[in-house]
């Protein structure tokens, strides 16, 4: 039996005491990792990375240590997820740090990243200074993603949470990409005018009635402002595609995220405006990006904004 609490506790005894409390806590959850979890939140206690744990299993933990992980353990078993009890997520191999207005970024969302670097390459424009725009950035992974790859481009993100935007500026500057990305709070594109190279963006896209019935790590957790997409999940892309006429460069290129089963008709509403449009899928073999680019062929650039509609967080 292992070691209670306060009793000489090795790194081993207490990830092993913690990974079998969150099992039997956590068994219902579909996508449920205690093993994984207890090396997080060991690991990010004793300031380790999980992976290297292993070599500091042997080592004594402190008492002040071992009642940091229980209580984030009990945290954990009652349905907050990992990244929202250390306060920060991995995204793209990056290190984002989170806020109550952000989204936990999901290895989904690297499907969009991974869509755009490739039609960039496709271009030969990856060292191209090129200008992204990413409508409601949340943390900022997408942006940032994208610009840690793309060393000559600059982007703009913008929030209608104003805590999201502080959030994602604090993430560039850790990044060391406070020089290269810009945020502001604001209506989606509505306080945008000038043209951009790339327009990201990962929308609300939860039907309203379905949000009830996700995972309680993400109901209670992610705000809803960034979950809920009206009666069907699909309210905001008809104004989103609208709004590309404006502000996506002739030769520009747009990429969105959509949930399972909307392929067909995000498609279609892209179509129907000019767009060819194309979708790419997640690791999972679902349609999860959705890429727009204009038929007419020239580069532009204008960045601006109108500062009576937007400020910065």
């Amino acid at each position: 039996m292992p070691p209670a609490v306060g009793a000489g506790a090795t790194v081993a005894t207490l990830r092993r005491r913690i990974a079998a409390q969150l099992a039997a806590s956590c068994a219902a959850e579909d996508d449920a990792t205690p093993d994984l979890d207890a090396r997080l939140l060991v690991g990010h206690a004793l300031g380790h990375g999980a992976t290297d744990l292993v070599l500091h299993d042997q080592e004594s933990v402190t008492p002040a240590i071992e009642r940091t992980v229980e209580a984030w353990a009990d945290k954990r078993a009652a349905g907050m997820p990992v990244a929202r009890i250390l306060g920060e997520k991995e995204f793209w191999s990056l290190r984002f740090g989170l806020s109550e207005g952000t989204l936990v970024p999901r290895p989904d969302t690297e499907t969009l990243v991974a869509a755009a670097l490739a039609a960039i390459d496709g271009a030969g424009r990856r060292a191209a200074p090129l200008t992204i725009l990413d409508l409601g950035t949340g943390s900022g992974a997408i942006l940032l993603a994208l610009l840690s790859e793309l060393p000559g481009a600059t982007g703009l993100g913008v929030d209608l949470s104003e805590d999201a935007a502080r959030t994602a500026r604090r993430n560039a500057v850790a990044l060391g990409l406070g020089e290269r990305a810009h945020f502001l709070v604001g209506d989606w594109s509505a306080a945008i005018s000038g043209r951009f190279d790339i327009v990201v963006s990962n929308p609300p896209y939860i039907a309203a009635t379905d949000i009830a019935g996700l995972p309680v790590a993400v109901r209670a957790h992610d705000p809803h402002l960034a979950l809920d997409g009206g009666a069907e999940g699909l309210a905001v892309y008809p104004g989103l595609f609208d709004s590309l006429a404006a502000i996506l460069a002739p030769q520009g290129m747009a990429f969105v995220e959509i949930g399972a089963g909307q392929a067909e008709r995000v498609l279609q509403m892209g179509r129907e405006r000019g767009y060819d449009a194309q979708s790419y899928r997640d690791f999972a073999g679902i349609e999860r990006t959705i890429q727009l680019k204009p038929k007419a062929t020239k580069i532009g650039l204008e960045i601006g904004f109108e500062a009576a509609n937007v400020r910065s967080p």
